[in-house]
């Protein structure tokens, strides 16, 4: 890779090659690895994160000074959402429609929300300058096409709904898909390795949820595995709230359950929304292919909307009494805090 780069000096080709990926941050050193992807890579890829780091791909370590501000650079549009809601599905119908380079979760984003959660605290190792500064940079890099004139559209992780405000700014668009709580529970528990991860993410989003929520009653240990899933659901929906204020036009809040039922108007709608190219042909032809039979995030496997309600069935038949209890506990928060109260907890 260090070769490719002395045909010219790196920041010019920098600011201009989508190729050049700034994929990681190393806060201790202050660095931004770099990694070399062709277009291709960005539409296969799942997940812009450490996997990345198993492919075979070249990569460098830069000084993050080193790596330049691009002005007023295109910024991306943005998919947020809770989590195991079809936001890879919607990236990737997006990007078959209408030609727009798809990012799915690049890790630099979770190191700004890193930051952002301690900005204000003493072990910061940014100023708040400094962050919004390096903010602005990553935007202007993440915005880049490979092509004039095209346009990208970060996919990012649930838990960088936390930061949705900061990154979407005054102008940028964004998606934020979400599913009613009994839905989001039931396709948490269809799959052991989705509830592994939730359980995971636990103890981050309980303390996401008590700052967000003054006076919280809760410890994460009282709660039964069924109610940290509940809980998890509220923490993002909760965050969302804060963040992509579901009254602002330029936050398009869509239920995937609804997206599924409906996915070409679905789809439309996204496309109108960040002002894409929506012919109805391609529309159809990318809803009527392959993309809605396979699992987004590993498409060798088959998934459809008719197995995915099948498994939510079952996991409703199987957890019937701890999903009551868990939605129970869910109410009594929106009974205590009443702007959760519209939420869809039924």
């Amino acid at each position: 890779m260090a070769a490719a780069m002395a045909d010219d000096p790196f920041p010019r080709r920098f600011a201009a090659d989508a190729s050049l990926l700034p994929h990681m941050a190393d806060l201790a050193n202050d660095r931004v690895l770099i990694a070399l992807l062709t277009e291709a890579d960005y539409r296969t890829a799942s997940f812009l994160d450490q996997r990345l780091l198993a492919e075979r791909i070249g990569r460098q370590w830069m000084a993050w000074d080193a790596l330049p501000d691009l002005g007023n650079a295109p910024h991306p549009d943005f998919i947020f959402h809770i989590g195991h809601v079809g936001s890879t599905l919607a990236s990737r119908l997006l990007a078959e429609v209408s030609g727009t380079l798809p990012l799915r979760e690049p890790m630099l984003l979770r190191t700004l929300a890193q930051v952002a959660e301690r900005i204000d605290r003493p072990e910061s190792v940014w100023s708040p300058n400094l962050y919004a500064k390096r903010l602005a940079q990553t935007l202007g890099w993440l915005g880049r096409g490979f092509s004039l004139g095209q346009r990208s559209i970060v996919k990012a992780s649930s838990v960088i709904t936390a930061i949705a405000d900061d990154l979407t700014g005054a102008e940028g668009r964004a998606i934020f898909l979400h599913v009613p709580l009994p839905r989001y529970i039931e396709t948490i528990l269809a799959g052991e390795a989705s509830m592994a991860e939730t359980l995971a993410q636990a103890p981050a989003r309980m303390a996401r949820l008590a700052a967000l929520l003054p006076d919280f009653p809760h410890k994460l240990w009282q709660l039964p595995p069924v109610t940290r899933v509940a809980m998890s659901w509220l923490c993002e929906m909760a965050s969302a709230q804060r963040t992509l204020p579901p009254a602002d036009p330029r936050h398009l809040w869509m239920d995937f359950e609804a997206m599924l039922a409906d996915p070409s108007t679905a789809l439309a709608s996204q496309c109108a929304h960040c002002e894409l190219p929506a012919d109805p042909a391609r529309i159809e032809a990318a809803v009527a292919g392959p993309i809605m039979r396979q699992y987004s995030k590993a498409p060798e496997h088959g998934y459809s909307p008719d197995l995915r309600r099948q498994l939510q069935a079952q996991a409703a038949s199987d957890h019937r009494d701890a999903i009551g209890e868990a939605l129970g506990w869910v109410e009594a928060l929106a009974g205590r805090y009443t702007h959760l109260s519209h939420l869809p907890i039924r």
